[in-house]
């Protein structure tokens, strides 16, 4: 019995706790905004964040930022128009996946590097994505990189997404 008990309270908080990672449904219309960096072979943070347009924002750490767990922060309506036009020129068509990656459209390329998605979202309407490894150094993908490197700042998260230093009672 108290093993069924403890099941039980155990689901619950799990279905809690996945609540609590989600954000209410935006208000005014436009796009939730989905961006996603992944790991690399080194200490590169990997996280995903989402910003819907009345300024609600939700960060889910991987490896290497400075938040333990998913973070809820507010945007701007002007971070937010800044951060939607800067990423406009890489949308793909609506509700269709652009990758690029080594092999398909990238001549030179580097290993190791993260890999970034970022997804344009509304309702009853089909998620658009592109899919960018940024290993990629060709030119042409050159303004991309820089855009994505800029997300941070752009968004006020630059605090988030550093590591902390270890203290010294960790030496």
């Amino acid at each position: 019995m108290r093993m069924i008990m403890g099941l039980t309270v155990a689901a619950l908080l799990t279905g809690c706790a996945v609540n609590q990672a989600e954000l209410e449904k935006p208000v005014r219309a436009g796009d939730t905004i989905r961006f996603s960096a992944g790991p690399c072979f080194g200490t590169c943070p990997s996280y995903t964040l989402r910003v819907t347009p009345d300024g609600s924002g939700l960060i889910e750490p991987g490896r290497f930022t400075a938040v333990p767990g998913p973070t809820r922060f507010t945007v701007t309506p002007e971070q937010y128009r800044r951060f939607h036009s800067a990423i406009a020129p890489y949308r793909p068509a609506p509700g269709t996946t652009k990758r690029i990656a080594q092999g398909e459209n990238c001549d030179r390329f580097a290993t190791d590097m993260p890999a970034y998605v970022i997804e344009w979202a509304r309702e009853k309407q089909a998620t658009t994505r592109l899919e960018y490894q940024s290993g990629c150094m060709d030119a042409r993908y050159g303004r991309l990189r820089a855009m994505i490197a800029s997300v941070p700042q752009m968004l006020g998260l630059q605090a988030m997404l550093k590591p902390l230093a270890p203290s010294k009672s960790d030496t």
